[in-house]
């Protein structure tokens, strides 16, 4: 069953279930400062499951487009990905464990056509925060899981929240046996062996939690994710990913390309390649930082094994066009955006190349200085430093080394890059620490303030002006839009004083629900039309903003406070990025 049959099997259960089929959201998060990408198919929803009501209705379900970050140097080995898709059925206070159980065992077996025989689960074992989950594992059971096939495992295997704080709650989880020798007599769903592979979570989102602890929330939700990828691959009978139709026309191509073989740098093209292409079909460009860094460093990498297996840099054209051809079904809009995605790779490819010209000659220097030292190892913080200043990969550098008959330090610059990524890491976790769930009175204020921004900029820029990204915490707001020069003093002084006569205004703000087209056809704006579904929320400020959002917002402007530009920016071509604060 190819994966395309498997997503279109989902949805239309679901919908015959009741459900609504919404679309997916974009992989760049829209008002959300929690995370770079979403991530999970629950992530554009969380203002619904805090208890806001959904144009669509309260079951909806949906395949989410999805890149997370924390595995990128283990893509290459038999199962990592970057990019992945998500296939999700979500209760929004409709209904609970029993329903959602049964709906689960029915797909996997009568649609999916999976022998119960072959299906495990786990349920959460309980705590001082939540009671052991009885009522799923009954659940199970009627459904024709026997006990000795229902495990019970604590907060680290089976209980869900995005984040340190935010909506979150037990959750059952199915496993698929493949088969494998066990690896031990009490070889079970939480061993690595390979044995079990896990096809599909359902959270039973009843909590929130907050500096304070846990609490219960407004409604019951369910939240289920299942691996579109994964799932392919088990179902065909296939070892990896990389062997389903989703790659193979990449990995052949690359195969037949390559002078010099090796499966590791096949399988990261062929990733980093189709993460890269989403990303930028949906609206990623490469910097040097967040996300725009993600994306970089994911060109590059592809970039590095392609010189790795010999392969001729110019046939990214060609792998490109193999790609949108295999995948045009499944993602419409990489044709749509063929040449956008080409054009930035291939620009990236030419900053890439250049930056290993440079590497190297800051490469020879090194080496001279190791020479006229009388060593024959060079330092691992040279190595370090080209890899960190000029981009310039620590294989490289340890290959030139070789060539010339030196050797490198490689442990010292294991110790450096260590130090270097949790330094990375703790940042993030500081920068990104609020979860999915922060909907305090300041957050609400920079929404709702991001809203008069985009109008105020269309006044003194122009009607071609439009949001290209937001950013929102409760510090500040960040605000990407469409430019093609730094703005003076003046237009920011503008922009400024329009924002804040507004808000001194005291504009209601009003909320309807209509239809797509209606919606557009009144004025409404929104960044991306093809994410939302049939039925929207509108947000209208007075007279001055009409948009199309998930909310939530304040109820007239004049809660918002003083508005102020603390900065304005480049934030990659084309696009320039404002820093406001609320005062």
């Amino acid at each position: 069953m190819k994966a395309i049959e498997i997503r279109n099997k989902y949805l239309n259960f679901f919908k015959r279930n009741g459900h609504t089929v919404i679309p997916s959201a974009p992989l760049i998060p829209e008002n959300d400062p929690s995370v770079l990408f979403n991530t999970a198919g629950m992530q554009p929803l969380v203002p619904y499951l805090l208890g806001e009501k959904h144009p669509s209705g309260t079951r909806l379900t949906d395949y989410q487009k999805c890149v997370r970050t924390n595995d990128i140097e283990e893509v290459g080995d038999n199962r990592h990905l970057t990019y992945f898709e998500m296939l999700g059925n979500w209760s929004l206070g409709d209904y609970f464990k029993e329903e959602s159980i049964q709906m689960s065992y029915d797909f996997l077996t009568k649609e999916l056509g999976i022998p119960a025989e072959k299906l495990s689960v786990t349920c959460f074992a309980g705590d001082e925060d939540c009671p052991r989950d009885e009522i799923s594992a009954e659940c199970w059971r009627r459904a024709g899981i026997p006990d000795e096939r229902i495990y019970f495992y604590g907060k680290d295997d089976n209980w869900w929240i995005a984040g340190e704080e935010g909506p979150c709650g037990p959750d059952t989880e199915m496993f698929y046996d493949t088969g494998k020798p066990a690896c031990s007599d009490d070889c079970q769903p939480s061993c690595d062996c390979g044995k079990y592979v896990e096809i599909w979570n359902n959270v039973f989102m009843e909590y929130l939690k907050d500096k304070n602890g846990y609490s219960k929330l407004k409604q019951k939700n369910v939240d289920t994710g299942l691996g579109l990828e994964r799932m392919t691959m088990l179902l065909q009978g296939k070892e990896t990913p990389f062997d389903t139709e989703i790659f193979k026309p990449v990995m052949d191509k690359l195969k037949k390309l390559q002078k010099t073989d090796n499966i590791e740098s096949r399988r990261i093209i062929a990733e980093h390649l189709r993460s890269s292409m989403m990303i930028i079909s949906d609206g990623g460009r490469p910097s040097n930082i967040d996300r725009g860094y993600v994306l970089r460093r994911l060109i590059r990498r592809m970039i590095r094994h392609l010189n790795k297996l010999e392969i001729n840099l110019d046939e990214l054209s060609t792998l490109i066009e193999l790609n949108v051809e295999n995948l045009k079904e499944m993602y419409p809009e990489l044709e749509k955006n063929k040449e956008t995605i080409k054009t930035v790779i291939l620009e990236e490819k030419d900053k890439f190349v250049k930056t290993l010209e440079h590497g190297e000659r800051e490469f020879i220097k090194a080496m001279n200085r190791t020479k006229q030292e009388g060593k024959s190892k060079i330092d691992g913080n040279v190595v370090f430093k080209l890899y960190d200043t000029y981009g310039f990969p620590p294989e490289v550098t340890k290959e030139l080394a070789k060539e010339n008959g030196y050797e490198v330090d490689i442990k010292e610059f294991e110790k450096l890059f260590k130090e270097h990524q949790e330094k990375s890491r703790q940042g993030a976790e500081a920068k990104f620490k609020g979860g999915l769930a922060d909907q305090s009175e300041k957050t609400i204020s920079y929404h709702t303030a991001t809203h008069l921004l985009n109008a105020a900029l269309k006044i003194v820029l122009g009607e071609d002006t439009h949001q290209r990204g937001s950013n929102i915490t409760a510090e500040r707001m960040r605000f990407d839009f469409n430019c093609d020069h730094k703005l003076t003093d003046e237009e920011k002084q503008k922009i400024e004083e329009i924002v804040n006569g507004w808000i001194q205004e005291g504009l209601d703000v009003k909320v309807e629900t209509m239809n797509k087209e209606e919606a557009i056809a009144s004025g409404a704006e929104c960044m991306f039309i093809e994410k939302y579904p049939d039925e929207v929320t509108v947000y209208s400020i007075g007279t001055v903003s009409k948009e199309l959002c998930g909310g939530p917002h304040v109820k007239n402007t004049k809660e918002l406070g003083v508005f102020k530009i603390k900065k304005e920016e480049s934030s990659s071509s084309g696009i320039r990025r404002i820093k406001a604060v609320l005062i």
